[in-house]
């Protein structure tokens, strides 16, 4: 399954019965060469404290603790697999419940809105060093050159850096270096956004375990927020990927929601031994 070209493989956890490391069947599976090849793993497995439980695998081996293209996937396959009835489903991930909303046409899921749930700021939830208790409009310093940073949390890490021309920006030179960067003891996502007009902008991204992919749900929110936050925009944003759009609002009660597509293109057999 893919939303706006973030891929991933799905596994069944309710019929398929999952005894090998998941870090390494995520390194396998991933290949684009050796294996199926995706963006990443994602495990559907039942839950003792919602309708079920989302775990991810980036193509390096790494457990995210969230992925927001991802449970737009695992919602409309919960939902076409009959693991769920209604439209609202609580998935439990490393990152808290998060609640999936399916919005149909007909029988037909046509989007998924989620709530991503809080943003968080202080340095110890992102989790970031350095010096202040937040790193809002902050100097990072990568091989002697320095860059503004606005780092915050979405279940995940994210590092959001404006650039004036999104093509001209440096995704697969910086984007490693600030996922590797010493004040990040988890790594980082890092998103670099052009913004349009305070209703709309324009973002690559950068994603840590999985390298440059054609979208990222939780970087969208991250640097949505981060947006509105420094007055680049309002807090109703489109967010322009280079295979579409998605729709994030920070709302009044402090949760952002995200509203995109996710589409089911092949199922198969993986062979373990192979």
């Amino acid at each position: 399954m893919h939303g706006l070209g973030n891929d991933f493989v799905l596994v069944n956890g309710f019929r398929e019965r999952i005894e090998r490391d998941m870090a390494e069947l995520a390194r396998r599976l991933c290949d684009r060469r050796f294996g199926v090849g995706s963006d990443g793993l994602i495990f559907l497995l039942p839950s003792q404290v919602a309708d079920l439980k989302m775990r991810m695998f980036n193509p390096d081996g790494s457990e995210a603790e969230m992925c927001g293209n991802g449970i737009r996937c695992l919602a409309r396959l919960a939902y076409e697999e009959g693991l769920v009835q209604g439209r609202v489903i609580r998935v439990e991930t490393l990152a808290g419940i998060v609640v999936p909303e399916l919005i149909l046409e007909g029988d037909k899921v046509s989007q998924v809105r989620v709530d991503m749930g809080e943003p968080r700021f202080f340095r110890r939830e992102i989790p970031m060093l350095g010096e202040g208790d937040t790193a809002i409009e902050a100097p990072l310093e990568v091989n002697g050159e320095i860059w503004e940073a606005t780092c915050l949390s979405m279940g995940n890490p994210h590092c959001v850096i404006f650039v004036p021309r999104i093509e001209e920006a440096p995704v697969t030179e910086l984007g490693p270096k600030l996922e590797y960067h010493p004040l990040f003891p988890q790594r980082t996502n890092v998103e670099f956004i052009e913004v349009q007009n305070p209703g709309e902008i324009k973002m690559r991204v950068w994603e840590r375990g999985a390298g440059e992919t054609l979208a990222c749900g939780s970087g969208a929110c991250a640097a949505v927020v981060a947006s509105a936050l420094t007055g680049r925009t309002k807090r109703k944003v489109v967010v322009h990927l280079p295979a579409g759009d998605l729709q994030i609002e920070w709302a009044a009660n402090n949760h952002v929601f995200m509203s995109g597509p996710a589409a089911r293109v092949f199922e198969g057999l993986y062979y373990l031994e192979t």
